[in-house]
């Protein structure tokens, strides 16, 4: 697309607004002619000079014959008042002029940028793989702001070319013979500035390129924040960035050192050019100078005027020669047809009845030839889970990928109830799918918008609901503005877990019919992994599920397991049947249980580690709650902060007992997936833990409420708090009781 099939394209739906530009332009530049050939013959009265338009050009007997048929009295105030009139008009139709241009340059800069954004949301993924983003965002913002300016120029190029033929007609009226003379002189001011206007072009290349190495250097620098700061590099890159902006600034100057040279370089070869028609119209005109010297002063007052707006198109000329290369890279970026997009069905989707299948699946990715999905043939169930394991490259998120219709496949496809997921209208089937990732993307905006983002329609009272059942409530409620809180770019001021928890909220409030978990709790501590996967049980309940999974631990409940190995499915079944046939599932399970040598070999050290981390807080929570119950405190603020502390330590003891669960389960998952029978007391033994365990959580589920009522300052009778004390401290001592008898056991 050439730049001025770009202008046209977008100038098109406002052909009124570029009318009346070129009509106030076209008026502007008359009057102001009308108006300067009517100077000299009022100047000549003034001084009590005739005017002889004997022998005058036409053009000007018609602007001032009018004025003869005025009494002689006050003609010369007439003729003053029209001057004014005229000047006044051309400068009015000028100033309208302006806004009408500036109107169309900013509705043209709007409508670029929000075809650009249109543009980049149509946009196929594929495309964002291949792109940085903040040469997008260059493109978005200076680089448009940069056509915009381009395009202005060319508007008020039109203008101005508008009034330098009004005053060459003017000028050819007067005598063709100067003019001729006068238009090859200008011309070779204007090949004078030529030169600077190569330069120009050359310097807009060089700004266009260094403006997007700054876009994308800074947004490197500010995503990769924590990285810069892990790894003491602030220094290195602020002399990175700095060396860029410098570079910037000292190609900006050189730039600017060009651009204006070309003012005082056409003022200066147009003086001379008007010396030399002085001396051309003397010799013309030598035996008729008396008769002709008010046309001669006419005709150089007009080419005078004349000089400025030579002066300002080569200056325009040089400026729009500098905004060129931008004009070029807003029409690559504006253009379609070298962009991906994915095509959209016809069908509406309604409701998932049967399954769905991924039916001889064959994927490699654009542009490139190895396959990354060789012949998948896989059948999702509706209601049921169907998780994907394999080593990393097997192809698991790809699969994820295709069936929200982020890719196609290269050859096979995939069905819901027997309908190909191309046939579906695109976002209606995006709408009907949920997805929770490893890599959780949260707006620098509320929780509260963020929870509701698929369903901004969403009442308080649903968001809450969702934020419940995705084991969220609890830290949001603490959050300084609750739901209200602004979470920071990103999420940056949640956990890994409190924001994957987000997500699931998110997802649970939109609903899905079909869910795709990717990885979700890969990245998490063992604590939050919990609490999240407790929360994407609650989310998987009845719903069609593909899962992806790094963590056997957490599909085993799974309905369906495939194993991909290299792009191709290798095993499927159950949990039970996987292991039993001892092939590639048994051998992953086995491979990632044994990666934890000290859980498996030296469980009585793990065993201990836990065991005084849930004693030194049982001790701390029940000194600071029998300072409550002796009443040895001073004062409200004191029993307050002793509250708190006591409710902290029993979080941190759920913590640790969430730990030693995880211990018990992974040692009994191991024995049961290695066929260990052998050892059949060791088996009782840890399921004596887990009754351990679950006798522990009883006792201290009501102590944390109690605590959490104390902490909050829900309760605020003195004789109910008192009690609550009581229970707390006394739950605190049974606890430890129940902890001596863990450690007789160890």
């Amino acid at each position: 697309m050439s730049n001025s099939k770009l202008l046209v394209k977008f100038a098109k739906p406002y052909p009124a607004r570029i009318f009346f530009t070129i009509l106030f332009g076209f008026s502007s530049a008359l009057f102001n002619g009308v108006g300067t050939t009517l100077i000299v013959p009022v100047i000549l009265q003034i001084v009590g000079q005739p005017v002889n338009l004997t022998g005058a050009p036409s053009i000007i007997k018609a602007i001032v014959s009018p004025f003869e048929k005025v009494p002689e009295s006050y003609r010369l105030a007439v003729m003053a008042g029209s001057i004014i009139f005229t000047i006044v008009l051309k400068n009015l139709t000028g100033y309208v002029g302006t806004l009408v241009s500036s109107s169309l340059t900013r509705t043209l800069t709007s409508d670029m940028r929000e075809a650009g954004l249109k543009l980049l949301l149509d946009i196929d993924i594929d495309y964002y793989t291949k792109m940085k983003v903040g040469d997008l965002i260059n493109s978005l913002g200076g680089e448009i702001s940069r056509t915009a300016t381009a395009i202005g120029n060319i508007i008020r190029l039109i203008i101005l070319g508008i009034t330098i033929l009004v005053f060459v007609a003017l000028l050819l009226s007067i005598s063709w013979q100067l003019t001729i003379a006068t238009t090859m002189l200008l011309t070779l001011v204007t090949f004078v500035n030529q030169y600077a206007i190569y330069r120009s072009r050359d310097f807009g290349v060089q700004l266009s390129e260094m403006s997007k190495a700054y876009s994308i250097s800074v947004l490197e620098m500010l995503n990769g924040i924590r990285l810069v700061k892990a790894t003491g590099n602030e220094d290195r890159e602020y002399k990175r960035i700095e060396k860029l902006i410098r570079d910037r600034e000292k190609a900006d100057f050189q730039s600017q050192l060009n651009s204006e040279a070309i003012t005082p370089v056409s003022e200066v070869t147009g003086i001379i050019a008007l010396i030399v028609i002085v001396f051309l119209g003397r010799t013309l005109f030598a035996d008729q100078i008396s008769s002709v010297s008010a046309v001669l002063i006419t005709y150089l007052l007009l080419l005078l005027r004349l000089l400025p707006f030579i002066s300002q198109l080569n200056t325009l000329r040089s400026n729009f020669a500098n905004t060129a290369s931008s004009v070029d890279i807003i029409a690559d970026f504006l253009r379609q047809d070298n962009k991906p997009f994915m095509s959209s069905g016809m069908i509406p989707y309604q409701k998932l009845k049967e399954g769905v299948h991924f039916n001889n699946l064959c994927f490699c990715y654009p542009n490139h030839q190895n396959i990354v999905l060789q012949d998948v043939d896989l059948y999702l169930p509706r209601g049921t889970t169907l998780a994907l394991v394999g080593s990393s490259g097997a192809g698991k998120s790809t699969m994820a990928d295709l069936l929200p219709r982020f890719y196609d496949p290269t050859s096979g496809s995939i069905t819901l109830d027997g309908i190909d997921l191309r046939d579906f209208d695109l976002k209606s089937v995006r709408k009907a799918m949920g997805i929770v990732s490893q890599d959780t993307f949260l707006f620098n905006d509320s929780v509260r918008n963020n929870i509701a983002y698929g369903r901004p329609e969403a009442s308080d009272d649903e968001i809450l609901t969702a934020a419940k059942r995705a084991n969220a409530y609890e830290f949001i409620s603490k959050l300084p503005q609750g739901f209200d809180t602004q979470i920071g770019d990103r999420g940056v001021m949640l956990s890994g877990g409190q924001r994957q928890r987000l997500a699931i909220a998110r997802a649970l409030l939109q609903n899905p019919e079909i869910l795709i978990l990717d990885e979700a709790t890969s990245a998490l501590d063992t604590v939050s992994e919990r609490l999240v996967q407790a929360a994407l049980d609650n989310l998987s309940r009845d719903r069609t599920t593909l899962v992806i999974a790094h963590r056997l631990s957490t599909v085993q409940k799974a309905d369906q397991i495939a194993v991909l190995d290299q792009g191709s499915v290798v095993e499927i079944g159950t949990h039970e049947e996987l292991l039993q046939k001892g092939s590639y599932y048994s051998r992953l399970y086995s491979m990632q249980f044994t990666e934890q040598p000290e859980i498996f070999t030296k469980t009585n050290p793990s065993f201990n580690r836990i065991s005084h981390e849930l004693r030194t807080r049982l001790n701390s929570m029940i000194g600071f709650l029998g300072l409550l119950v002796d009443d040895l405190v001073d004062n409200s603020q004191e029993q307050q902060e002793l509250i708190d502390e006591s409710y902290n330590s029993a979080l941190r003891v759920l913590n640790a007992i969430d730990v030693f669960d995880d211990v018990v389960s992974l040692k009994i998952n191991w024995q049961i997936s290695s066929d260990i029978d052998k050892n059949q007391n060791g088996k009782n033994e840890y399921q004596n833990f887990s009754h351990i365990s679950d006798e522990f959580r009883t006792r201290l589920y009501p102590l944390l409420s109690s605590l959490r009522l104390l902490a909050d300052k829900l309760e605020s009778e003195p004789q109910k708090q008192n009690q609550l004390i009581t229970e707390s401290y006394d739950s605190a001592i049974y606890l430890l009781d129940i902890l001596k008898l863990f450690e007789d056991r160890v």
